[in-house]
């Protein structure tokens, strides 16, 4: 979607969630944030921040039932730094909506219906125009 001074802002290739994102650091090598130098790691999070605020505005915008955001950078699996932004919805099951993401089923990863598809093309352009709107403030 665009590249910000600390890394590549992605949507994320699961959409279970309308809007999920993806912050990857620019540095490969870097698998957790303190393998960054400080001022790349200001960037990092500066840049995870801009996403976050994109994903917030294009969600509200996007549905009623959209509540927050949550900011995750975990690195329990893939060993590239990396952050997620999951936006979270009034919808959700009411056995999950409080909880953390990786709760739900973890067939939501591969199961087709799940999939980043043309339907969600809307919503990644209005992210990506907040996102280039704030960068372009910055």
């Amino acid at each position: 979607m665009a590249r910000l001074p600390g890394g590549y802002a992605v949507i994320g290739d699961v959409q279970w969630l309308p809007g999920y994102c993806v912050l990857l650091a620019d540095d490969p090598t870097a698998t957790r944030l303190s393998d960054l130098r400080r001022d790349q790691r200001l960037e990092f999070l500066t840049s995870m921040e801009r996403l976050g605020s994109a994903v917030e505005r294009a969600c509200a915008d996007h549905d009623s039932g959209f509540r927050r955001i949550n900011l995750e950078i975990l690195g329990n699996t893939d060993p590239f730094l990396h952050a997620h932004v999951w936006p979270r919805y009034a919808w959700e099951p009411a056995e999950l909506v409080g909880k953390p993401v990786w709760l739900y089923p973890p067939q939501n990863w591969s199961d087709p219906a799940s999939a980043l598809a043309s339907r969600h093309d809307g919503l990644r352009a209005a992210i990506t125009s907040y996102l280039l709107d704030g960068v372009s403030q910055s």
